[in-house]
């Protein structure tokens, strides 16, 4: 284990052998550090925090603190971040409450970039990436290959879904649907991430599809309920993308972005 001499470690903490700990990090005594993690410098890891292998956490970041709730008690919480995650310089990312589950989630190889915050009891899925200043409310669900734009500010209990976009500078105050593109104050829908489709392989018969999805739910004039009942009756539904397109709209309880 490399462990800078100015680095203060709680002797309760259980810290992998491989662990490379830089100067001046502070390491609670609940925490938990997996095998070939690099905390470079100056880094707070707080509270009951679990941290997997082969993850970066950046100077100046604060990980698994309390969080900013104002009926938060210091009640015991969680924090759980998966493998292979990088974390920028100034990011924070807090523990959970007892009014939702007590655990804030992180995945697996996720970006989180310079003053990004994922706040108490979100779940962020993999493969994310959130540009510099981004931030989560707390209680949101974010899916896997979601892009958030610089300052991008997610309210609280919202869902953003798997291989969506936000655009920089987007206030999303309601659910964003599973490939659907938005920016803007208030956000509203610009299209399908049809681009990130085509770099994952999607091929052009399911993206032709989605593409007639969408128009029918944001372009038609229908009624939501309306033309999702239509694509539920037509071929289209049948197509796995199609259908997990359509269950993202009917998970939500906030209405989703138009």
């Amino acid at each position: 284990m490399l462990i800078h001499p100015t680095a203060l470690i709680d002797s309760k903490a259980e810290i992998d052998s491989s662990v490379e700990i830089g100067p001046f990090c502070v390491i609670g005594p609940n925490v938990k550090i997996g095998a070939r993690s690099i905390i470079k410098s100056h880094v707070v890891i707080n509270g009951d925090t679990t941290i997997g292998s082969n993850n970066e956490i950046y100077q100046f970041a604060s990980v698994g603190e309390a969080n900013q709730d104002k009926k938060y008690k210091g009640e015991p919480t969680q924090l759980v971040i998966g493998d292979g995650n990088v974390i920028r310089e100034n990011a924070t990312i807090h523990r959970g409450t007892v009014q939702d589950n007590g655990i804030t989630l992180i995945g697996d190889h996720n970006l989180f970039m310079a003053s990004t915050h994922v706040g108490h009891d979100c779940k962020v899925g993999d493969h994310n990436i959130m540009a510099n200043f981004a931030a989560l409310a707390g209680h949101v669900t974010v899916g896997d290959y979601v892009i958030l734009g610089g300052y991008t500010g997610i309210h609280q209990f919202c869902q953003v879904n798997s291989f969506s976009m936000c655009g920089m500078g987007s206030m999303v105050s309601k659910d964003v649907p599973r490939y659907i593109m938005v920016s803007g104050n208030p956000a509203k829908a610009h299209g399908m991430n049809f681009e990130g489709m085509r770099r994952r392989g999607v091929p052009a018969e399911v993206i032709r599809s989605l593409r007639s999805a969408y128009k029918a739910i944001y372009l038609k004039g229908s009624t939501l309920e309306s033309a999702l009942i239509d694509l539920e009756r037509s071929d289209k539904f049948h197509i796995p993308e199609v259908a997990e397109f359509i269950a993202s709209i009917r998970r939500s309880k906030r209405g989703i972005v138009r």
